[in-house]
């Protein structure tokens, strides 16, 4: 794909990175919990493939409707447990049913944590250029510091979760607040995350440099002229954007 990263350098002070699908290869840590989950719950002839996709699409919008502080963790999870049965063959659970599936997949999800294998070499980059860096996440802050850790990448600051104000991305709040605690001007930064519209463009609206890593698999590509449009960086690795960076 190449960093449509063609972009001139500009005066750059640091990076604010999305943890899910940015550093840590969470799709994959949702496929392994799925099929712990479908294994006490689905249909044997359930496509595991199909199911994940099906659960990271999220076409009910719980998950951001959580970010927006329309409803709390519990309530959004159960209802895309909810969804994901009724997509294919599961079970309607009781409130106390869930919290036995919820034990499944988390044990199941937090034993699939990786780092993606180009994160660890970008943040070494990083630190030889003397760029400061830190994490902005839709998920509770405590809980992606333990993630960062699990993975060997402890070294990354989380500064803003989604508990911090209540909300998430794409709320500029959240940007500019991560800006404020890493010590760098909005301008100045850039922020690196896996979707499009919450993470890049929503970025550049708050007034940072966004970029898109569209890694290579996920699903929510996008016209190139959409992303020109929006003033957004298109990298498919970590490493794309390292020409663009000081140093």
């Amino acid at each position: 794909m190449g960093a449509h990263a063609t972009q001139a350098r500009f005066r750059m002070s640091a990076i604010l990175l999305d943890v899910d699908d940015t550093l840590v290869d969470t799709k994959a840590a949702f496929r392994h919990a799925i099929v712990a989950t479908a294994s006490e719950y689905l249909p044997a002839s359930t496509d595991m493939e199909e199911a994940t996709t099906a659960w990271r699409r999220d076409r009910g919008g719980y998950y951001r409707a959580y970010t927006r502080g329309e409803m709390d963790h519990f309530t959004q999870r159960k209802l895309r447990v909810h969804d994901l049965h009724a997509q294919f063959g599961g079970p309607t659970l009781t409130d106390a049913e869930y919290v036995e599936w919820e034990k499944i997949f988390e044990a199941a999800f937090q034993e699939g944590w990786e780092a993606h294998p180009d994160a660890e070499p970008f943040l070494d980059a990083l630190d030889a250029r003397g760029i400061a860096y830190g994490a902005l996440s839709n998920a509770q802050a405590s809980y992606q510091e333990h993630k960062l850790a699990a993975v060997g990448l402890g070294r990354v600051p989380m500064l803003v979760g989604v508990d911090t104000f209540g909300v998430g991305k794409p709320d500029p709040r959240v940007f500019l607040e991560a800006c404020r605690r890493l010590g760098s001007e909005p301008a100045q930064t850039y922020y690196v995350g896996d979707e499009f519209d919450i993470d890049a463009r929503a970025a550049v609206e708050a007034g940072l440099r966004g970029v898109w890593c569209e890694r290579a698999g996920t699903w929510a590509s996008r016209d190139p002229a959409e992303v020109q449009r929006a003033g957004v960086v298109h990298v498919a690795t970590l490493s794309e954007l390292l020409p663009l960076l000081p140093g």
